[in-house]
């Protein structure tokens, strides 16, 4: 009976502990709704989360956005770029996963190699000479760098991709050879629909990585009929002198739903992906 009990107060203990974290770790989320709601006033010096009185006038401020341009268009623009950098990334990593798992060449596992090593450069170190590229084609100030590089593959989804194609039994691949079947066929009706979960992991961290990137945007952006959500926040903290928070607050919580939202829709594909290619890795 003692040992029962013990389990159970253990066990109570145990969610106790887990709840009290993930409430620490979700009141910035917490405060930063309660933020968007609140008076001006009250945002920096009321202690609660619960408003003396609602308002929503954020919003409409917020979307209303500034120099004639609408906070709509930022998500409009943030969603394109999301679109094609997903596709991009999901074509070019499967197809060369594919190649790495499935086809035998000269040098691949050199080859195989040198792309991990990618892993070990930081993203800095590049910066400088691809921005010195991308000006010498007139690419700065467009799209392109932002979405032209997502076609050519990327080494953590390609080495993601390949853990889980390795996966999945060779004999399929003899069958399909037997009925006449090649490369092309095998890879668009065989590997890549059985592949679907590390597909959508990679594409969830491709669109979240896309939508919330703002160093790159920040770079390669500057006609503002072209900003990002990202970009569109930072106008409130430097236009006219005065920082607009409640806003900025208001047009936060809204750039974080389409983020949660693919999360959410894609939470159970995310979870098979990473736990079916960390266990046949």
């Amino acid at each position: 009976m003692t040992s029962t009990m013990n389990k159970q107060i253990k066990t109570v203990l145990f969610h106790v502990i887990v709840l009290g974290c993930g409430l620490l770790m979700l009141y910035p989320v917490f405060w930063l709704m309660s933020a968007s709601v609140k008076p001006t006033t009250e945002i920096f010096t009321s202690k609660s989360l619960w408003p003396s009185a609602f308002t929503f006038e954020h919003y409409s401020n917020g979307w209303n956005g500034m120099r004639n341009i609408q906070f709509g268009s930022f998500f409009l623009n943030s969603m394109m770029l999301c679109i094609i950098a997903v596709i991009g990334t999901v074509l070019s990593s499967s197809m060369a996963a594919f190649s790495f798992a499935r086809i035998e060449f000269p040098l691949r596992k050199v080859f195989f190699a040198l792309m991990l090593g990618t892993f070990m450069l930081p993203g800095h170190v590049t910066l400088i000479p691809q921005y010195i590229i991308f000006h010498k084609l007139g690419w700065v100030d467009t799209y392109l760098p932002l979405t032209v590089p997502k076609f050519l593959g990327d080494a953590f989804f390609v080495f993601l991709i390949v853990q889980f194609i390795r996966g999945i039994p060779r004999d399929l691949d003899e069958s399909a050879k037997i009925d006449g079947c090649g490369w092309t066929t095998l890879f668009f009706r065989i590997i890549l629909p059985l592949s679907s979960p590390a597909l959508i992991t990679a594409a969830i961290f491709t669109f979240m990585g896309t939508w919330d990137d703002f160093f790159g945007q920040l770079i390669y952006l500057s006609d503002i009929k072209k900003f990002t959500v990202p970009l569109g926040l930072r106008l409130f903290l430097d236009s006219s002198g005065s920082s607009n928070w409640g806003a900025v607050f208001a047009m936060s919580v809204l750039s974080i739903v389409p983020s949660l939202t693919i999360f959410f829709l894609g939470q159970k594909y995310f979870t098979q992906g990473i736990a079916t290619t960390g266990i046949k890795g």
